[in-house]
């Protein structure tokens, strides 16, 4: 392993503008599914190359106060998926090629792929865009194009942090916090440790309390990797899909309350009286597009991560477990969807 490489490589992406950097062996993918095999991507890959992004955490108070919702998707995703990182992993990649090494990079790209925990089971992108089902294997052996790297195993692999129950990859710096982007390279680096389970998530379960339903305290999935047993609960992918979204009322201020009424039961839905199924779902992403346009191209994040961003940011923050700090508070008064249960 090449320490002095390591060192480079590192200084180099913090440089160009990765908060975060760890550096994980290609082995710790071991047990993946062939789809989220990073090892397919590039067999002779030695390491995989972890950057995180921050999000802001003031891109989240628009949403906190409910009165300025296109700043988080705009801020918090766009641009870090769309312009940030892949500038910073392209000066990575051309640092290593002119090292005579060769470095993949990869994007979060912010779209649809078949999305699974390392146990297999389907998120909800798995389903909604898997758009190319004609894809077959190339090679005897292999999966089929594309390989789509699951970004919080790999950035638990990277030594980055953990995933909490909430499913949101929590880093000791940021907590739930900030985006990634990967290289996979042929240079043998010197790997990062992975974090023990359980040194930032305490379950609390507020990340349940405060998520508009996708989130359960009764069951829980497990999953192998890198040697560790990684606990969160059974998301409902597609729940979690119409909150963000949001076609709850309650959290989405920008939505008559005649928006449904093309679907049986819509009102009801739209209350939280019924959980709407995944066809439902796509018929309602459909609909919300009428009422609240995003200005940068990416889906509106309504909920802004209520229950699995902010609910866990604070309790991390209370808890004195980030090393960012601020002067003040992030919840500073009683939230606008607690008023309006009031009223």
């Amino acid at each position: 392993m090449d320490r002095t490489l390591t060192e480079l490589v590192k200084r180099v992406a913090r440089e160009s503008g990765a908060d975060l950097v760890g550096i994980g062996s290609m082995d710790r993918f071991a047990g993946a599914p062939k789809q989220h095999d990073a090892r397919y991507i590039f067999p002779e890959a030695k390491s995989i190359i972890g950057l995180a992004f921050r999000i802001p955490r003031g891109a989240l108070r628009g949403i906190e106060e409910g009165t300025l919702f296109y700043q988080y998707p705009a801020m918090g995703y766009a641009s870090i998926n769309e312009v940030y990182a892949p500038a910073v992993i392209r000066e990575i990649a051309c640092f290593l090629e002119d090292r005579h090494w060769e470095a993949v990079p990869i994007r979060n790209f912010g779209g649809t792929g078949p999305q699974s925990d390392f146990d297999g089971e389907p998120g909800a992108d798995a389903e909604y865009g898997r758009s190319l089902p004609h894809s077959r294997p190339v090679r005897e052996g292999y999966p089929a194009p594309d390989v789509y790297l699951h970004f919080r195993m790999a950035a638990y692999i990277c030594g980055l942090g953990e995933i909490g129950f909430s499913n949101v990859f929590l880093t000791p710096e940021f907590g739930p916090r900030q985006r990634f982007a990967f290289l996979l390279t042929d240079a043998e680096l010197e790997p990062d440790p992975v974090m023990e389970p359980g040194t930032l998530c305490d379950k609390c379960m507020r990340c349940v309390a405060e998520c508009p339903g996708a989130l359960t305290a009764k069951e829980s999935v497990k999953v192998s990797v890198a040697g560790k047993e990684i606990e969160m609960s059974k998301l409902d992918p597609w729940y979690c899909a119409f909150a963000y979204a949001s076609g709850l009322r309650e959290l989405n201020p920008f939505l008559p309350e005649d928006a449904f009424d093309e679907l049986p039961d819509g009102r009801k839905i739209m209350s939280g009286e019924k959980r709407p199924d995944k066809h439902e779902v796509m018929k309602i992403w459909k609909i919300l597009g009428k009422y609240y346009r995003q200005p940068n191209g990416y889906n509106a994040a309504m909920c802004g991560g209520r229950g699995c961003m902010r609910a866990c940011m604070l309790h991390l923050e209370e808890q004195g477990k980030l090393s960012n700090t601020f002067h003040t508070k992030f919840r500073i008064r009683q939230p606008w969807w607690r008023q309006e249960r009031a009223n």
